[in-house]
Protein backbone atom coordinates (compact mmCIF):
# COMPACT_ATOMS: atom_id res chain seq x y z
CA UNK A 1 0.00 0.00 0.00
CA UNK A 2 1.06 3.65 -0.54
CA UNK A 3 2.63 5.84 2.01
CA UNK A 4 -0.59 7.35 3.31
CA UNK A 5 -1.83 4.08 4.77
CA UNK A 6 0.29 2.10 6.93
CA UNK A 7 0.73 -1.62 6.81
CA UNK A 8 1.01 -4.65 8.99
CA UNK A 9 2.99 -6.85 6.71
CA UNK A 10 6.50 -6.40 4.67
CA UNK A 11 5.70 -5.81 1.11
CA UNK A 12 7.13 -9.26 -0.57
CA UNK A 13 10.73 -8.64 -2.01
CA UNK A 14 9.45 -9.49 -5.46
CA UNK A 15 6.50 -7.34 -6.50
CA UNK A 16 4.84 -6.96 -10.10
CA UNK A 17 3.50 -3.34 -8.72
CA UNK A 18 2.63 -1.58 -11.93
CA UNK A 19 2.83 -4.55 -14.49
CA UNK A 20 0.37 -6.69 -15.50
CA UNK A 21 -0.38 -9.51 -13.10
CA UNK A 22 1.20 -13.44 -14.44
CA UNK A 23 -1.03 -15.15 -15.67
CA UNK A 24 -2.65 -18.17 -13.31
CA UNK A 25 -0.19 -21.31 -14.21
CA UNK A 26 -3.11 -23.51 -15.39
CA UNK A 27 -2.26 -25.62 -12.49
CA UNK A 28 -4.16 -23.27 -9.88
CA UNK A 29 -6.74 -21.26 -9.15
CA UNK A 30 -5.14 -17.62 -8.76
CA UNK A 31 -6.33 -15.82 -5.99
CA UNK A 32 -5.49 -11.97 -5.33
CA UNK A 33 -8.02 -9.20 -2.93
CA UNK A 34 -7.66 -5.59 -3.96
CA UNK A 35 -9.25 -4.43 -1.04
CA UNK A 36 -10.79 -5.93 2.50
CA UNK A 37 -7.45 -7.15 3.31
CA UNK A 38 -6.25 -4.59 5.36
CA UNK A 39 -9.32 -2.44 5.98
CA UNK A 40 -12.92 -2.30 6.69
CA UNK A 41 -14.19 -1.64 3.35
CA UNK A 42 -13.00 -1.60 -0.42
CA UNK A 43 -14.05 -5.31 -0.88
CA UNK A 44 -13.29 -7.02 -4.10
CA UNK A 45 -11.56 -10.17 -4.74
CA UNK A 46 -10.46 -11.76 -8.14
CA UNK A 47 -10.39 -15.35 -8.39
CA UNK A 48 -8.65 -16.60 -12.01
CA UNK A 49 -8.09 -20.22 -13.60
CA UNK A 50 -5.96 -20.35 -17.03
CA UNK A 51 -7.99 -17.39 -19.02
CA UNK A 52 -10.94 -16.98 -16.99
CA UNK A 53 -11.41 -14.74 -14.44
CA UNK A 54 -14.12 -14.29 -11.70
CA UNK A 55 -14.37 -11.27 -9.70
CA UNK A 56 -16.42 -10.78 -6.38
CA UNK A 57 -17.70 -7.15 -5.17
CA UNK A 58 -16.26 -3.65 -6.35
CA UNK A 59 -16.90 -1.87 -2.76
CA UNK A 60 -16.01 1.60 -1.48
CA UNK A 61 -14.23 2.84 1.71
CA UNK A 62 -15.46 5.83 3.56
CA UNK A 63 -12.42 8.34 3.93
CA UNK A 64 -10.05 8.40 6.76
CA UNK A 65 -8.14 10.83 9.07
CA UNK A 66 -5.05 11.19 6.71
CA UNK A 67 -7.52 11.21 3.46
CA UNK A 68 -9.21 14.74 3.91
CA UNK A 69 -11.55 16.36 1.82
CA UNK A 70 -11.85 12.42 -0.10
CA UNK A 71 -15.07 11.47 -0.73
CA UNK A 72 -14.37 7.85 -0.52
CA UNK A 73 -11.86 5.06 -2.06
CA UNK A 74 -12.36 2.09 -4.33
CA UNK A 75 -10.00 -0.77 -5.68
CA UNK A 76 -7.56 -0.69 -7.84
CA UNK A 77 -8.27 -2.39 -11.09
CA UNK A 78 -5.00 -1.42 -13.19
CA UNK A 79 -3.89 -5.09 -13.18
CA UNK A 80 -7.03 -6.17 -14.62
CA UNK A 81 -7.02 -4.06 -17.54
CA UNK A 82 -4.74 -5.95 -19.90
CA UNK A 83 -6.77 -8.85 -19.65
CA UNK A 84 -10.19 -7.84 -18.90
CA UNK A 85 -11.55 -9.66 -21.83
CA UNK A 86 -11.11 -12.37 -19.59
CA UNK A 87 -13.29 -11.44 -16.67
CA UNK A 88 -16.66 -13.58 -17.25
CA UNK A 89 -18.51 -12.18 -14.40
CA UNK A 90 -18.93 -10.06 -11.40
CA UNK A 91 -20.80 -11.67 -8.34
CA UNK A 92 -22.17 -9.18 -5.66
CA UNK A 93 -22.75 -11.01 -2.81
CA UNK A 94 -24.91 -7.87 -0.63
CA UNK A 95 -26.22 -4.44 -1.12
CA UNK A 96 -24.32 -2.40 1.32
CA UNK A 97 -22.02 0.25 -0.07
CA UNK A 98 -18.66 -1.19 0.54
CA UNK A 99 -19.61 -4.02 -1.86
CA UNK A 100 -21.31 -1.79 -4.58
CA UNK A 101 -20.12 1.22 -3.91
CA UNK A 102 -17.06 1.21 -6.58
CA UNK A 103 -19.36 -0.38 -9.39
CA UNK A 104 -20.39 3.10 -11.30
CA UNK A 105 -16.13 4.28 -11.33
CA UNK A 106 -15.15 0.39 -12.04
CA UNK A 107 -17.65 -0.95 -14.97
CA UNK A 108 -16.51 1.53 -17.31
CA UNK A 109 -13.07 0.29 -17.32
CA UNK A 110 -13.54 -3.05 -16.95
CA UNK A 111 -15.97 -3.24 -19.60
CA UNK A 112 -19.67 -2.58 -19.26
CA UNK A 113 -20.70 -5.99 -20.84
CA UNK A 114 -19.38 -8.17 -18.01
CA UNK A 115 -22.44 -9.52 -16.59
CA UNK A 116 -23.03 -9.14 -12.86
CA UNK A 117 -25.12 -11.09 -10.66
CA UNK A 118 -27.01 -10.59 -7.50
CA UNK A 119 -29.94 -11.08 -5.56
CA UNK A 120 -32.77 -8.77 -6.07
CA UNK A 121 -32.82 -6.91 -3.56
CA UNK A 122 -29.10 -6.26 -4.30
CA UNK A 123 -29.97 -5.36 -8.06
CA UNK A 124 -32.60 -2.97 -7.34
CA UNK A 125 -29.85 -1.23 -4.71
CA UNK A 126 -27.08 -1.40 -7.80
CA UNK A 127 -29.38 0.21 -10.37
CA UNK A 128 -31.12 2.91 -7.48
CA UNK A 129 -27.12 3.94 -7.33
CA UNK A 130 -26.66 3.60 -10.64
CA UNK A 131 -28.77 6.54 -11.51
CA UNK A 132 -26.66 9.32 -9.80
CA UNK A 133 -24.19 8.53 -12.25
CA UNK A 134 -25.82 9.30 -15.58
CA UNK A 135 -22.32 8.63 -17.42
CA UNK A 136 -21.64 5.99 -16.22
CA UNK A 137 -22.72 2.39 -17.60
CA UNK A 138 -25.58 0.72 -17.42
CA UNK A 139 -24.87 -2.84 -15.89
CA UNK A 140 -26.58 -5.87 -16.63
CA UNK A 141 -27.45 -7.60 -14.06
CA UNK A 142 -29.00 -11.09 -13.82
CA UNK A 143 -30.69 -12.31 -10.90
CA UNK A 144 -29.18 -15.16 -8.96
CA UNK A 145 -31.68 -16.81 -5.62
CA UNK A 146 -30.89 -19.08 -2.50
CA UNK A 147 -30.19 -22.65 -4.07
CA UNK A 148 -29.22 -21.76 -7.14
CA UNK A 149 -26.56 -22.98 -8.99
CA UNK A 150 -24.34 -20.70 -12.27
CA UNK A 151 -21.97 -21.71 -14.49
CA UNK A 152 -19.86 -18.51 -15.51
CA UNK A 153 -17.59 -19.90 -17.45
CA UNK A 154 -16.25 -23.08 -19.03
CA UNK A 155 -14.79 -24.00 -15.48
CA UNK A 156 -16.16 -21.88 -13.27
CA UNK A 157 -19.45 -22.65 -11.70
CA UNK A 158 -20.87 -21.02 -9.18
CA UNK A 159 -23.53 -22.04 -6.43
CA UNK A 160 -25.26 -19.45 -4.13
CA UNK A 161 -26.20 -20.16 -0.31
CA UNK A 162 -28.39 -17.16 1.65
CA UNK A 163 -26.46 -15.88 4.52
CA UNK A 164 -27.54 -14.31 7.89
CA UNK A 165 -26.36 -10.43 7.75
CA UNK A 166 -28.33 -7.10 8.81
CA UNK A 167 -29.67 -6.58 4.73
CA UNK A 168 -31.65 -9.02 3.20
CA UNK A 169 -30.55 -11.03 -0.19
CA UNK A 170 -27.02 -11.62 1.53
CA UNK A 171 -25.64 -14.21 -0.22
CA UNK A 172 -22.38 -16.70 0.23
CA UNK A 173 -20.58 -19.10 -2.58
CA UNK A 174 -19.05 -22.07 -3.34
CA UNK A 175 -17.19 -21.62 -6.15
CA UNK A 176 -16.50 -25.12 -8.46
CA UNK A 177 -13.21 -25.36 -10.50
CA UNK A 178 -11.09 -28.43 -11.68
CA UNK A 179 -8.67 -27.36 -8.52
CA UNK A 180 -11.41 -27.39 -5.79
CA UNK A 181 -14.39 -25.67 -4.06
CA UNK A 182 -13.77 -22.63 -2.44
CA UNK A 183 -16.34 -21.57 -0.04
CA UNK A 184 -16.82 -17.30 0.09
CA UNK A 185 -18.65 -15.77 3.19
CA UNK A 186 -18.43 -12.34 3.41
CA UNK A 187 -20.60 -10.00 5.79
CA UNK A 188 -21.75 -12.90 8.39
CA UNK A 189 -23.81 -13.79 11.31
CA UNK A 190 -25.70 -16.43 13.14
CA UNK A 191 -29.08 -15.76 13.92
CA UNK A 192 -29.27 -17.09 17.15
CA UNK A 193 -33.01 -17.45 19.42
CA UNK A 194 -33.40 -16.23 22.87
CA UNK A 195 -32.06 -19.49 24.56
CA UNK A 196 -29.09 -18.70 22.24
CA UNK A 197 -29.43 -21.71 20.21
CA UNK A 198 -28.72 -21.35 16.36
CA UNK A 199 -32.19 -21.37 14.42
CA UNK A 200 -30.43 -22.33 10.85
CA UNK A 201 -27.32 -23.43 9.74
CA UNK A 202 -28.74 -25.22 6.44
CA UNK A 203 -26.16 -23.19 4.24
CA UNK A 204 -23.22 -23.74 5.89
CA UNK A 205 -24.41 -27.60 5.38
CA UNK A 206 -24.89 -27.52 2.16
CA UNK A 207 -21.57 -25.97 1.55
CA UNK A 208 -19.74 -28.75 3.22
CA UNK A 209 -21.11 -31.40 0.78
CA UNK A 210 -19.41 -29.93 -1.70
CA UNK A 211 -15.88 -30.64 0.17
CA UNK A 212 -14.27 -27.42 0.75
CA UNK A 213 -10.85 -26.81 -0.43
CA UNK A 214 -10.62 -23.36 1.76
CA UNK A 215 -13.07 -21.07 3.05
CA UNK A 216 -12.40 -17.31 2.75
CA UNK A 217 -14.56 -15.78 5.78
CA UNK A 218 -15.28 -12.57 7.19
CA UNK A 219 -13.00 -11.31 9.87
CA UNK A 220 -14.51 -7.96 11.08
CA UNK A 221 -15.56 -8.91 14.61
CA UNK A 222 -13.49 -12.43 14.83
CA UNK A 223 -11.26 -10.74 17.43
CA UNK A 224 -14.61 -10.39 19.69
CA UNK A 225 -15.66 -13.32 22.20
CA UNK A 226 -19.10 -14.59 22.31
CA UNK A 227 -21.99 -14.92 19.89
CA UNK A 228 -24.32 -12.49 18.05
CA UNK A 229 -26.70 -11.39 19.84
CA UNK A 230 -30.36 -12.85 19.37
CA UNK A 231 -32.54 -10.55 17.34
CA UNK A 232 -35.46 -11.62 19.32
CA UNK A 233 -34.27 -10.32 21.97
CA UNK A 234 -33.36 -7.01 20.66
CA UNK A 235 -36.85 -6.64 19.23
CA UNK A 236 -38.39 -7.66 22.49
CA UNK A 237 -36.35 -4.65 24.13
CA UNK A 238 -37.21 -2.48 21.37
CA UNK A 239 -41.15 -3.71 21.36
CA UNK A 240 -40.45 -2.61 25.54
CA UNK A 241 -39.31 0.47 25.38
CA UNK A 242 -41.56 1.90 22.31
CA UNK A 243 -44.50 0.24 24.64
CA UNK A 244 -43.65 2.33 27.82
CA UNK A 245 -42.82 5.23 25.95
CA UNK A 246 -44.98 8.25 26.65
CA UNK A 247 -43.71 10.70 23.69
CA UNK A 248 -42.46 10.48 20.23
CA UNK A 249 -39.96 6.95 19.11
CA UNK A 250 -37.09 7.74 16.89
CA UNK A 251 -35.09 5.21 15.89
CA UNK A 252 -31.85 6.43 14.65
CA UNK A 253 -30.37 3.30 12.82
CA UNK A 254 -27.90 2.54 9.03
CA UNK A 255 -30.21 3.17 5.90
CA UNK A 256 -29.17 -0.42 5.12
CA UNK A 257 -30.67 -2.08 8.03
CA UNK A 258 -33.34 -2.98 6.35
CA UNK A 259 -34.18 -6.31 8.03
CA UNK A 260 -34.84 -4.68 11.51
CA UNK A 261 -36.36 -2.21 9.53
CA UNK A 262 -39.08 -4.34 8.84
CA UNK A 263 -39.19 -5.37 11.99
CA UNK A 264 -39.58 -2.33 13.79
CA UNK A 265 -42.57 -1.30 11.60
CA UNK A 266 -44.15 -5.11 12.51
CA UNK A 267 -44.39 -3.73 16.24
CA UNK A 268 -45.52 -0.43 15.47
CA UNK A 269 -48.44 -2.09 13.87
CA UNK A 270 -48.80 -4.35 16.94
CA UNK A 271 -48.49 -0.99 19.22
CA UNK A 272 -50.90 0.96 16.66
CA UNK A 273 -48.14 3.46 16.06
CA UNK A 274 -47.93 5.19 12.65
CA UNK A 275 -44.41 5.31 11.04
CA UNK A 276 -42.48 7.95 9.18
CA UNK A 277 -39.64 7.24 7.40
CA UNK A 278 -36.88 10.51 7.49
CA UNK A 279 -33.93 10.57 5.25
CA UNK A 280 -33.25 10.09 1.61
CA UNK A 281 -31.62 6.68 1.12
CA UNK A 282 -33.61 5.21 4.57
CA UNK A 283 -37.11 5.88 2.30
CA UNK A 284 -35.47 4.83 -1.14
CA UNK A 285 -34.19 1.68 0.23
CA UNK A 286 -37.20 0.74 2.64
CA UNK A 287 -39.61 1.19 -0.88
CA UNK A 288 -37.44 -1.73 -2.84
CA UNK A 289 -37.34 -3.85 0.41
CA UNK A 290 -41.33 -2.78 0.21
CA UNK A 291 -41.90 -3.44 -3.47
CA UNK A 292 -39.96 -6.54 -3.63
CA UNK A 293 -42.22 -8.22 -0.56
CA UNK A 294 -39.22 -8.29 1.83
CA UNK A 295 -41.43 -5.80 4.15
CA UNK A 296 -45.28 -5.76 4.03
CA UNK A 297 -46.60 -2.98 5.74
CA UNK A 298 -50.25 -2.44 6.23
CA UNK A 299 -52.08 0.07 4.53
CA UNK A 300 -51.80 3.42 6.61
CA UNK A 301 -48.99 2.29 8.54
CA UNK A 302 -46.10 4.89 6.84
CA UNK A 303 -47.50 8.41 6.56
CA UNK A 304 -45.57 11.06 5.26
CA UNK A 305 -43.56 13.49 7.33
CA UNK A 306 -45.68 16.28 6.69
CA UNK A 307 -48.80 15.18 8.54
CA UNK A 308 -46.81 14.27 12.08
CA UNK A 309 -49.21 17.22 13.62
CA UNK A 310 -52.18 14.88 13.10
CA UNK A 311 -51.11 12.06 15.64
CA UNK A 312 -50.71 12.33 19.03
CA UNK A 313 -46.74 12.11 20.44
CA UNK A 314 -47.40 8.25 21.74
CA UNK A 315 -48.64 7.14 18.22
CA UNK A 316 -45.70 8.33 16.52
CA UNK A 317 -43.04 6.35 15.68
CA UNK A 318 -40.17 7.93 13.23
CA UNK A 319 -36.88 5.48 11.66
CA UNK A 320 -34.27 7.75 10.83
CA UNK A 321 -30.75 8.16 9.61
CA UNK A 322 -27.82 9.57 11.60
CA UNK A 323 -27.12 7.37 14.04
CA UNK A 324 -23.21 7.97 13.33
CA UNK A 325 -23.72 11.93 13.98
CA UNK A 326 -23.64 12.60 10.01
CA UNK A 327 -23.71 16.22 9.91
CA UNK A 328 -26.03 16.33 6.78
CA UNK A 329 -28.19 13.20 8.03
CA UNK A 330 -31.25 13.35 8.81
CA UNK A 331 -31.03 12.66 13.11
CA UNK A 332 -28.31 15.77 13.17
CA UNK A 333 -30.92 18.06 10.85
CA UNK A 334 -33.48 16.73 13.45
CA UNK A 335 -31.16 17.86 16.54
CA UNK A 336 -30.16 21.00 15.16
CA UNK A 337 -33.41 22.25 13.85
CA UNK A 338 -33.16 22.07 10.70
CA UNK A 339 -36.24 19.89 9.96
CA UNK A 340 -39.24 21.55 8.82
CA UNK A 341 -41.32 19.45 10.91
CA UNK A 342 -39.64 17.37 13.21
CA UNK A 343 -37.68 19.28 15.95
CA UNK A 344 -36.86 17.29 19.48
CA UNK A 345 -38.71 18.18 22.36
CA UNK A 346 -39.20 17.04 25.84
CA UNK A 347 -40.63 13.76 26.35
CA UNK A 348 -39.15 12.40 23.26
CA UNK A 349 -37.01 9.12 23.77
CA UNK A 350 -34.40 8.40 20.69
CA UNK A 351 -33.38 5.15 20.54
CA UNK A 352 -29.91 4.21 18.80
CA UNK A 353 -30.29 0.86 16.95
CA UNK A 354 -26.98 1.16 15.38
CA UNK A 355 -22.89 -0.15 16.56
CA UNK A 356 -20.51 2.95 17.01
CA UNK A 357 -18.22 2.83 13.41
CA UNK A 358 -14.19 3.71 14.82
CA UNK A 359 -14.03 7.25 14.50
CA UNK A 360 -17.41 7.94 14.81
CA UNK A 361 -17.28 8.32 18.32
CA UNK A 362 -17.04 11.70 19.28
CA UNK A 363 -19.49 13.17 16.58
CA UNK A 364 -22.50 10.35 18.11
CA UNK A 365 -21.16 11.82 21.72
CA UNK A 366 -21.75 15.15 21.00
CA UNK A 367 -25.73 13.97 18.91
CA UNK A 368 -26.28 12.28 21.81
CA UNK A 369 -25.36 15.34 24.28
CA UNK A 370 -27.62 17.66 22.19
CA UNK A 371 -30.48 15.45 22.29
CA UNK A 372 -30.64 15.15 26.01
CA UNK A 373 -29.91 18.98 26.55
CA UNK A 374 -33.44 19.56 24.48
CA UNK A 375 -34.91 16.97 27.23
CA UNK A 376 -35.25 13.79 24.75
CA UNK A 377 -34.43 10.59 26.66
CA UNK A 378 -31.23 8.62 25.07
CA UNK A 379 -31.07 4.81 25.00
CA UNK A 380 -28.22 2.98 23.29
CA UNK A 381 -27.17 -0.36 23.16
CA UNK A 382 -24.77 0.18 26.22
CA UNK A 383 -27.77 0.27 28.48
CA UNK A 384 -29.81 -2.22 26.63
CA UNK A 385 -29.77 -4.26 24.14
CA UNK A 386 -31.42 -2.76 21.32
CA UNK A 387 -28.76 -3.82 18.63
CA UNK A 388 -26.92 -6.81 16.96
CA UNK A 389 -24.18 -6.07 14.49
CA UNK A 390 -23.99 -7.62 11.47
CA UNK A 391 -20.77 -9.48 11.51
CA UNK A 392 -20.97 -12.84 13.59
CA UNK A 393 -17.89 -12.74 17.00
CA UNK A 394 -16.20 -15.37 17.39
CA UNK A 395 -18.34 -18.22 18.63
CA UNK A 396 -20.45 -17.67 15.14
CA UNK A 397 -17.50 -17.78 12.91
CA UNK A 398 -16.26 -21.28 14.80
CA UNK A 399 -19.83 -22.57 14.63
CA UNK A 400 -19.49 -21.65 10.75
CA UNK A 401 -15.94 -23.37 10.36
CA UNK A 402 -16.99 -26.59 12.53
CA UNK A 403 -20.08 -26.70 9.64
CA UNK A 404 -18.39 -26.35 6.77
CA UNK A 405 -15.36 -28.13 7.46
CA UNK A 406 -12.28 -26.27 5.49
CA UNK A 407 -9.03 -28.08 4.32
CA UNK A 408 -7.48 -24.52 4.38
CA UNK A 409 -8.84 -21.48 5.43
CA UNK A 410 -8.03 -17.14 4.45
CA UNK A 411 -9.62 -15.07 6.28
CA UNK A 412 -10.99 -11.72 4.61
CA UNK A 413 -12.61 -8.74 5.70
CA UNK A 414 -11.15 -7.02 7.71
CA UNK A 415 -7.30 -5.45 9.32
CA UNK A 416 -4.70 -7.49 10.18
CA UNK A 417 -5.65 -8.18 13.73
CA UNK A 418 -9.12 -9.15 12.66
CA UNK A 419 -8.22 -11.76 10.33
CA UNK A 420 -5.31 -12.66 12.90
CA UNK A 421 -7.96 -13.95 15.33
CA UNK A 422 -9.81 -15.74 13.18
CA UNK A 423 -6.93 -17.73 11.82
CA UNK A 424 -6.68 -18.47 16.11
CA UNK A 425 -10.70 -19.25 15.58
CA UNK A 426 -10.11 -21.67 12.41
CA UNK A 427 -6.97 -23.63 14.33
CA UNK A 428 -9.81 -24.00 17.42
CA UNK A 429 -11.99 -25.69 15.34
CA UNK A 430 -9.61 -28.32 13.76
CA UNK A 431 -7.81 -26.32 10.87
CA UNK A 432 -3.91 -27.13 11.19
CA UNK A 433 -1.87 -23.71 11.50
CA UNK A 434 0.26 -24.07 8.34
CA UNK A 435 -3.31 -24.43 6.80
CA UNK A 436 -4.27 -20.91 7.82
CA UNK A 437 -3.22 -17.88 5.50
CA UNK A 438 -2.68 -14.21 5.91
CA UNK A 439 -2.16 -11.90 3.05
CA UNK A 440 -2.38 -8.55 2.16
CA UNK A 441 -4.03 -6.50 -0.68
CA UNK A 442 -2.30 -7.19 -3.87
CA UNK A 443 -1.09 -10.26 -2.68
CA UNK A 444 -0.88 -13.32 -5.19
CA UNK A 445 -2.33 -16.68 -3.56
CA UNK A 446 -2.08 -19.69 -5.63
CA UNK A 447 -4.67 -22.08 -4.35
CA UNK A 448 -3.24 -25.64 -5.89
CA UNK A 449 -5.11 -29.35 -5.32
CA UNK A 450 -3.26 -29.59 -2.26
CA UNK A 451 -1.83 -26.88 -0.87
CA UNK A 452 -2.15 -22.80 -0.84
CA UNK A 453 0.69 -20.56 -1.47
CA UNK A 454 0.96 -17.26 -0.46
CA UNK A 455 3.68 -16.08 -3.06
CA UNK A 456 6.11 -12.79 -2.83
CA UNK A 457 4.45 -11.52 -5.95
CA UNK A 458 2.44 -8.45 -5.36
CA UNK A 459 -0.62 -6.61 -8.12
CA UNK A 460 -1.24 -2.83 -7.51
CA UNK A 461 -3.44 -2.53 -4.75
CA UNK A 462 -3.31 1.04 -3.66
CA UNK A 463 -5.82 3.54 -2.47
CA UNK A 464 -7.73 4.91 -5.84
CA UNK A 465 -9.22 8.27 -4.56
CA UNK A 466 -12.62 9.94 -5.68
CA UNK A 467 -13.03 13.57 -4.84
CA UNK A 468 -15.93 15.17 -6.36
CA UNK A 469 -15.75 14.37 -10.14
CA UNK A 470 -12.45 13.07 -9.93
CA UNK A 471 -11.66 9.43 -9.95
CA UNK A 472 -7.82 8.47 -9.31
CA UNK A 473 -6.60 12.10 -9.81
CA UNK A 474 -5.64 12.87 -6.04
CA UNK A 475 -2.01 11.96 -5.51
CA UNK A 476 0.06 11.23 -2.14
CA UNK A 477 1.18 15.12 -2.83
CA UNK A 478 -2.09 16.28 -2.60
CA UNK A 479 -3.05 14.63 0.41
CA UNK A 480 0.48 16.09 2.45
CA UNK A 481 -0.24 19.32 1.55
CA UNK A 482 -4.20 18.73 2.75
CA UNK A 483 -2.90 17.02 5.75
CA UNK A 484 -0.42 19.46 6.66
CA UNK A 485 -3.33 22.04 6.13
CA UNK A 486 -5.14 20.28 8.49
CA UNK A 487 -2.55 19.82 11.08
CA UNK A 488 -0.12 23.07 10.43
CA UNK A 489 -2.02 25.54 8.82
CA UNK A 490 -0.44 27.95 6.18
CA UNK A 491 1.13 31.15 5.59
CA UNK A 492 0.81 33.23 2.06
CA UNK A 493 3.64 35.62 1.54
CA UNK A 494 2.75 38.09 -0.96
CA UNK A 495 5.55 40.29 -2.16
CA UNK A 496 5.77 43.24 -4.50
CA UNK A 497 9.02 44.22 -6.56
CA UNK A 498 10.50 46.57 -8.86
CA UNK A 499 10.89 45.00 -11.81
CA UNK A 500 14.23 46.58 -12.63
CA UNK A 501 15.71 47.14 -9.54
CA UNK A 502 14.11 44.06 -7.10
CA UNK A 503 13.61 46.51 -4.10
CA UNK A 504 10.30 46.08 -2.19
CA UNK A 505 7.32 48.66 -3.47
CA UNK A 506 5.61 47.80 -0.28
CA UNK A 507 5.93 45.90 2.40
CA UNK A 508 5.17 42.35 2.31
CA UNK A 509 1.69 41.38 2.92
CA UNK A 510 0.89 38.27 5.21
CA UNK A 511 -1.59 36.16 5.16
CA UNK A 512 -1.92 33.69 8.23
CA UNK A 513 -5.25 30.64 7.88
CA UNK A 514 -5.06 28.08 10.66
CA UNK A 515 -1.42 28.80 11.87
CA UNK A 516 -1.04 32.29 14.34
CA UNK A 517 -3.54 34.71 14.92
CA UNK A 518 -2.44 37.81 13.14
CA UNK A 519 -3.80 40.68 15.28
CA UNK A 520 -2.50 39.11 18.16
CA UNK A 521 1.12 38.06 16.96
CA UNK A 522 1.82 41.89 15.15
CA UNK A 523 5.67 41.45 16.69
CA UNK A 524 6.25 38.24 15.13
CA UNK A 525 4.90 39.18 11.66
CA UNK A 526 6.61 42.00 11.61
CA UNK A 527 9.61 39.81 12.18
CA UNK A 528 7.94 37.70 9.52
CA UNK A 529 8.45 40.50 6.95
CA UNK A 530 12.03 40.83 7.83
CA UNK A 531 12.82 37.59 7.56
CA UNK A 532 11.49 38.01 3.77
CA UNK A 533 13.12 41.55 2.91
CA UNK A 534 16.38 39.83 3.93
CA UNK A 535 16.02 36.83 1.77
CA UNK A 536 15.21 39.29 -1.08
CA UNK A 537 18.26 41.81 -0.44
CA UNK A 538 20.57 38.85 -0.31
CA UNK A 539 20.27 39.02 -4.19
CA UNK A 540 22.91 40.69 -6.11
CA UNK A 541 21.50 44.00 -7.45
CA UNK A 542 22.74 43.04 -10.64
CA UNK A 543 21.04 39.64 -11.58
CA UNK A 544 17.41 39.59 -12.86
CA UNK A 545 15.27 38.23 -10.27
CA UNK A 546 13.97 35.04 -11.21
CA UNK A 547 10.99 34.36 -9.59
CA UNK A 548 10.56 30.63 -9.25
CA UNK A 549 13.42 30.52 -7.68
CA UNK A 550 12.52 33.47 -4.93
CA UNK A 551 9.64 31.69 -4.37
CA UNK A 552 11.05 28.38 -3.41
CA UNK A 553 14.34 30.44 -1.87
CA UNK A 554 10.92 32.46 0.75
CA UNK A 555 9.62 29.04 0.96
CA UNK A 556 12.68 27.27 2.56
CA UNK A 557 14.29 29.59 4.39
CA UNK A 558 10.84 31.29 5.95
CA UNK A 559 9.79 27.69 6.44
CA UNK A 560 12.97 27.64 8.52
CA UNK A 561 12.70 29.97 10.54
CA UNK A 562 8.88 29.44 11.03
CA UNK A 563 9.91 26.10 12.81
CA UNK A 564 12.86 27.41 14.88
CA UNK A 565 10.33 30.35 16.37
CA UNK A 566 7.45 27.84 17.08
CA UNK A 567 8.58 24.33 15.87
CA UNK A 568 5.40 24.25 13.76
CA UNK A 569 5.72 23.45 9.85
CA UNK A 570 2.60 26.04 8.13
CA UNK A 571 2.40 25.30 3.84
CA UNK A 572 4.38 28.65 3.24
CA UNK A 573 3.16 29.92 0.03
CA UNK A 574 4.90 32.48 -1.95
CA UNK A 575 3.44 35.04 -4.47
CA UNK A 576 5.63 37.48 -6.48
CA UNK A 577 4.51 40.17 -7.96
CA UNK A 578 6.71 42.06 -10.28
CA UNK A 579 5.68 45.94 -11.34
Amino acid sequence: MQTTKKRTLRRPLHSTVGKQAPRSSGDGVRFIGLGGLEEIGRNMSVFEYKNEILLIDMGLQFPEENTPGIDYIIPNVESLLPKRHNIKGIIITHGHYDHIGGIPHLLDKLGASIPIYATDLTREIIKRRQEDYSHAAKPIIHSIKDGQSMQISEHIKVHFYEIEHTIPDSIGLVIETPVGNFAYCTDLKIDFDAKGNPKDLGSFEKMKKHGIHTLFLDSTSAWKQGKSLSEEIVQKNIEDILAKAKGRIIVGMFASLLTRAGEIVKIAEKLDKKVILSGFSLKTNFQIAQNLGYIKVKKGTIVPVEEIRKYKDDKVLILSTGAQGEPRASMMKIANGENRYVSVKKGDTIIFSSSIIPGNEMAIQTLKDNLTRQGAKVIQTQDIDVHSGGHGPAEDLKLMIKTVQPKFFLPIHGMYYMRSANCENAQEMGVPEKNCILVDNGQIVDLLPDKVIATDMMVPANYVMVDGLGVGDVEEVVLRDRQALSSEGMIVVISTLDRRTGRFLKNPDIISRGFINLKMNKEFVEDIRKRIKVIVNRIPRAQSIEPDYLKALIRDQLGSFLYSKTKRRPMVLPVVIEV
